[in-house]
């Protein structure tokens, strides 16, 4: 029942994360004036429904599997976001004049849309499966992709697939299980299988975070760092037959700046005594 409107953009082929986030960020269609802003409402915001095809939708709770994948997507998507991008869960987008609806999890950029002022449209979207039909889904990533969203995905933990919907053929097409999602919006890829927690979510979550650089767990690796290289240090004299006291290796043990104590294990292998070493 929604108008067709012709999609265009640089970054249509999802694949190529080449393509800069710039152009991505400024993906837009034809006759846009012709649709309402993506943050205009026809839902009741936190009323538990969506507006599809201008009938009211009401998005029942979930039992464990689908709200625990729900969890398990959210922050995994998050862990591999960009710093450019946000992640929202349940987050409504107005598609058209008679469609309102919301993605499980959804993908969009900090920075506001530069013709409206407002929320930038979504660049990826997930929707969970589970008790509803896959056509279901198709029918709410199709309206998605029209809008403009760059890729829908469904993840379908009855089966355990995942699927991203194609523009080209109008249907879903499976991922592989091996694979993992490449894009702009991701400073890392997203493994496949984590989010169908084939896969640790704690062990996928931890790559992201260490590939991002996360300034919590490369501290924790520098402090481990430097007490493996003191407790070197101790050893490297002890080996050599130099006396340490007490307060020498507590000393020693407690040292947390990691060029001081390459110096001082490169000394312990040939000083006569520890002074020479901490000197």
């Amino acid at each position: 029942m929604s108008p067709s409107y012709a999609w265009r953009g640089a970054c249509s082929t999802p694949s190529r994360v080449t393509r800069t986030r710039e152009v991505c960020l400024l993906i837009a269609m034809d006759s846009l004036e012709a649709l309402p802003a993506i943050d205009e409402r026809l839902a009741l915001p936190e009323a538990g429904y969506e507006i599809i095809d201008g009938v009211v939708t009401f998005v029942a709770p979930a039992d464990p599997p689908h709200a625990e994948a729900h969890t398990t997507i959210a922050v995994l998507i998050a862990a591999h976001v960009h710093p450019d991008f946000k992640v929202a869960i349940d987050m409504l987008t107005r598609t058209s004049r008679i469609d309102d609806i919301a993605p499980d999890v959804s993908v969009f950029p900090r920075r506001l849309d530069p013709v409206t002022g407002g929320r930038s449209l979504e660049q990826l979207a997930f929707e969970i499966v589970s008790t509803q039909a896959m056509s279901y889904a198709a029918t709410k990533a199709k309206k998605l992709a029209d809008r403009g969203v760059r890729r829908v995905f469904a993840i379908d933990i009855v089966r355990v697939r995942l699927v991203e919907w194609s523009r080209e053929l109008e249907t879903w097409q499976l991922l592989d299980l091996r694979g993992s999602i490449d894009d702009a919006a991701l400073a890392v890829p997203l493994s496949v299988a984590a989010l169908l927690e084939v896969a640790s979510t704690d062990d996928e979550v931890a790559r992201a975070l260490i590939a991002k650089g996360n300034p919590v767990i490369e501290a924790a690796a520098a402090s481990a760092a430097a007490r493996s290289t003191a407790q070197a240090v101790v050893e490297v004299l002890a080996a050599r037959g130099v006396a340490v006291t007490d307060e020498q290796r507590a000393l020693i043990l407690s040292e947390r700046e990691v060029a001081r104590l390459d110096t001082w294990l490169r000394r312990a292998a040939v000083c006569g005594s520890v002074d020479e070493v901490m000197r």
